[in-house]
């Protein structure tokens, strides 16, 4: 019975047999001594710390599982010698004294934020696949601009993919094998191309100020001589620290509040959509698909030949992944040090998003196809009783049960007929009257409807089902089609053209309004009264005349001795010395001395008593 020891590896416990302890700790020890001259030692040892203890936390089933030998020296497999380890012959004495090799590891997908310009998802992918992170960055911006999906993919990687922190991640993104040397090699280059950095920037800096105390040396060396340095400036130093820091505390207040504002209504929007969205599609799946009348998703499903509820559930993923993960970005927001939900997690919302996407681009694909080609079914019927001397009535007929408005529409609705069955119909009639100089009525009914090729398309017209009826000299129109309920929406439609020959008379009821095209003869007139045919036009017999409308003005003036009065009776104007009148009678003019009257009898003038 061996003892077991508790340790602490990388801020991650384990249970660790005595022995196998025992190997661990010299292992470490003689990696502590191989890079205790090494620049970056104590980066390099906890590097080399936290990746032990991932490895020990890969091989582990729970928490209570013990570490022994064998995992101890398939890490030390794993990660390598030591140079000191190599030559010390009483580290281990059961061990062989070689080098060990290690089989190459696969490329983990991480974020690259060392060379990132946003988030650093296009670098990540470029360490991934192998290639220059230039033509990543280059597709963004071609999803961008080209399909729109760009910054939703861009925001859902940022999201999932964790991002390369540790040295340990940063080598695994390469696909480089996380070993000592290795991960001695990418803190030496770390710190390589800082001090390189710093080395310039110090020089730079320094040829810059020696030319500044050069210029300034002889101006100010006589100034600060009388002067405390040390407590002029810490006092100044002291002042300014205790504003500036106080401006950013409050800066950074206004910060925090503007942060867990966005954070709150980040995972309002992201709770509320995920929510309407799975009622609305756990609804949709107990609807019948004839209850769904004009959805879209139906349209989908019909089009392409794929199960309503396929359709629905990609659809489902589509939106509501993206939801979910805006609610959880808004509650990482609000909540510091949130759990991640994993990587596993991550990926598979990911992976189903991006199955969702395809499918439904494949889906979109196929229904545009299904309206590819449009074909019509003609029928053409002479009306022997209307010829140029009768006049002909013109309605539209409904259906009390199922189409009882007279209100034209493209749209396709549920309905029932008398015997309780359910059907589809459409208001999608459109009425066209011409004028003919045959000597006969005749009407010509155009049923329409697209489909993957013309045959097809042929074929759905033709079971359009519409029916029209002239009995005496009334023509009844239905104001309605009905298509199969099996049968797919594809643009069906009704146009009617109506022949009527010169000389005839047409009455058009008012319910035929809505249902006229811009090329019929009664869009320019109106329906509820006779219309004689004349070619090319409908001449209105008992339309009221717009000019006999009544002109009615009533205007009466009194001032000063004037008067001024013009109504349905006449004008009358008058002065102190003289008047006019003018009325159905007549003109009629006074003076003191003469007086004027004109009416059908002729001229009348009197002065003085003289009448001439």
């Amino acid at each position: 019975m061996n003892k077991t020891v508790n340790i602490n590896l990388a801020g991650i416990f384990f249970h660790i047999d005595e022995d196998a302890y025992l190997k661990l700790q010299r292992y470490l020890e003689a990696i502590k001594r191989s890079f205790t001259d090494s620049q970056g030692c104590s980066e390099i040892i906890s590097d080399i710390e936290a990746r032990i203890a991932e490895l020990f936390s890969e091989r582990i089933q729970n928490e209570k599982q013990v570490i022994g030998n064998k995992q101890v020296e398939a890490i030390i497999s794993i990660m390598g010698q030591p140079e000191d380890y190599l030559v010390d012959d009483e580290i281990f004495e059961d061990e062989p004294q070689q080098r060990t090799y290690t089989k190459a590891r696969s490329k983990k997908l991480y974020r690259d934020t060392e060379t990132s310009y946003v988030g650093g998802v296009s670098s990540g992918l470029a360490h991934y696949f192998g290639i220059d992170a230039i033509w990543v960055r280059i597709l963004w911006i071609i999803l961008v601009l080209g399909f729109g999906t760009g910054i939703l993919i861009y925001i859902l990687l940022w999201i999932l993919v964790p991002e390369a922190k540790t040295t340990s991640e940063k080598i695994l993104m390469t696909g480089e094998n996380v070993t000592i040397s290795n991960i001695e090699k990418k803190i030496r280059d770390g710190f390589g191309s800082v001090s390189e950095s710093v080395g310039q920037n110090l020089q730079t800096a320094g040829d810059k100020l020696k030319e500044g105390f050069e210029s300034a040396s002889d101006n100010i060396s006589n100034s600060v001589k009388n002067i405390d340095v040390n407590k002029q400036t810490n006092r100044i130093k002291s002042s300014s620290q205790t504003f500036f820091d106080t401006i950013a505390d409050i800066f950074m207040f206004f910060i925090k509040i503007f942060a867990k504002v966005i954070g709150i209504m980040l995972m309002l929007a992201g709770a509320a959509g995920f929510i309407a969205t799975t009622v609305a599609f756990i609804s949709a799946n107990f609807i019948d698909r004839l209850d769904l009348g004009n959805s879209d998703i139906l349209f989908l499903a019909e089009a392409s030949n794929t199960p309503f509820w396929l359709v629905g559930l990609m659809l489902y993923f589509l939106i509501g992944i993206p939801l979910l993960l805006l609610f959880y970005l808004g509650l990482k927001i609000l909540v510091n040090n949130l759990k991640s939900i994993g990587s596993a997690a991550k990926f598979t919302l990911l992976g189903l998003w991006l199955l969702s996407l395809i499918g439904i681009c494949i889906v979109g694909a196929k229904q545009g196809l299904s309206y590819s080609e449009e074909a019509p079914i003609i029928q053409n019927e002479t009306f022997a009783n209307i010829t140029a001397q009768d006049t002909l009535i013109l309605t539209m007929k409904n259906n009390d049960n199922y189409a009882e408005y007279f209100n034209k529409s493209n749209s396709f609705k549920v309905g029932h007929n008398e015997n309780g069955e359910r059907l589809i119909y459409s208001q999608d009639v459109n009425l066209t009257v011409k004028s003919t100089r045959d000597s006969v009525a005749k009407i010509k009914v155009i049923k329409s409807a697209r489909g993957r090729s013309f045959e097809d398309a042929k074929d759905r017209a033709q079971r359009i089902t519409y029916n029209y009826e002239l009995s005496g000299n009334s023509l009844y129109l239905d104001n309605h089609f009905v298509i199969p309920n099996d049968d797919s929406r594809r643009d069906q439609e009704i146009n009617i053209t109506l022949y009527l020959p010169i000389g005839s008379v047409l009455l058009p009821e008012e319910n035929t309004h809505r249902y006229h095209t811009s090329r019929d003869l009664l869009s320019k007139t109106k329906e509820g009264y006779y219309q004689k045919v004349e070619n090319g036009k409908l001449i209105c017999i008992d339309c009221p005349d717009e000019d006999d409308n009544d002109f009615e003005i009533d205007v009466n003036i009194n001032k000063d001795g004037a008067k001024l009065k013009i109504n349905s009776e006449g004008i009358e104007a008058a002065t102190n010395v003289n008047s006019i009148q003018i009325n159905e009678d007549g003109v009629q003019s006074k003076t003191d001395n003469v007086e004027v009257k004109i009416d059908e009898d002729g001229i009348k003038i009197t002065s003085d008593n003289k009448k001439e």
